[in-house]
């Protein structure tokens, strides 16, 4: 990968950092909304309740996400970036256009997603 396509995956990851720190502090302000609510019935209970559950799945797909984008901004500092971790062959830059926070080249991916359902 040439410095210019290293440049643009850093720029894309950063500015995914930011966005998915500002939806968080929105999902904490929701979650804080939601506990100071206070249920008049049965029926406003549980739509709290599930709020809160949809609230708190988005915010821990949005805390994995925020995590592999530290690791990969890491990994481009370290200069590894854009390498499968399994495989240690190059990610192909059509994978990393649609998920520039990958770990795994696709075919690597296949093979620990079986894995993680073992």
């Amino acid at each position: 990968m040439n410095e210019q396509e290293l440049k643009k995956f850093e720029n894309i990851l950063q500015d995914r950092k930011v966005q998915i720190e500002q939806n968080l502090r929105g999902v904490e302000k929701e979650l804080t909304a939601l506990r100071s609510v206070e249920a008049n019935d049965e029926g406003d209970a549980a739509s709290l309740s599930a709020d809160n559950v949809i609230e708190n799945a988005i915010g821990s797909q949005q805390n994995r996400e925020l995590e592999e984008i530290i690791y990969s901004l890491a990994k481009i500092k370290d200069g590894v970036y854009g390498v499968c971790e399994m495989c240690e062959d190059d990610i192909i830059i059509a994978r990393l256009e649609v998920k520039p926070h990958a770990k795994y080249c696709i075919d690597c991916r296949e093979i620990a997603e079986k894995n993680s359902n073992i």
